[in-house]
């Protein structure tokens, strides 16, 4: 993690693709796991945490500030069970995987983190041209 104001973005930028990295290996788990008697999805919730650092800022008006005053330490994603889903089955095994549904998510993530990364690498490429003018 990079200490300088300048990095304020791209550190919250690498959370957020960390997140989605864990998100996409947790559908993956549930599609490879959509056969297993009483298996329950799991899913990443990171959004939720990057909402609620945003608006716990004082800062309720400056983007910059706010990002700044992050605690990059509070945007730690985990592999939870679904809670929305769980005493819901789709099938008589008590398994809840529907996997129309993870595929669908698993290609929105995937498109995602590919957004996420692409900002990181544009974030660099303005600092590249900033410094070698």
């Amino acid at each position: 993690m990079l200490q300088s104001s300048a990095f304020d973005y791209i550190n919250v930028l690498d959370k957020a693709a960390d997140a989605s990295w864990l998100r996409e290996s947790t559908l993956t788990n549930n599609i490879a796991n959509a056969t297993t008697p009483d298996f329950k999805r799991y899913d990443v919730d990171f959004q939720s945490l990057l909402e609620r650092e945003l608006m716990d800022s004082k800062y309720n008006r400056n983007l910059d500030k706010k990002v700044h005053n992050i605690n990059l330490s509070h945007l730690t994603a985990t592999s939870q069970i679904d809670m929305a889903a769980e005493s819901f089955s789709y099938r008589l095994d008590g398994n809840n995987v529907d996997m129309h549904t993870e595929n669908v998510e698993l290609a929105s993530e995937q498109l995602r983190y590919q957004a996420l990364t692409d900002s990181i690498s544009q974030e660099f490429s303005r600092m590249r041209t900033a410094m070698s003018k």
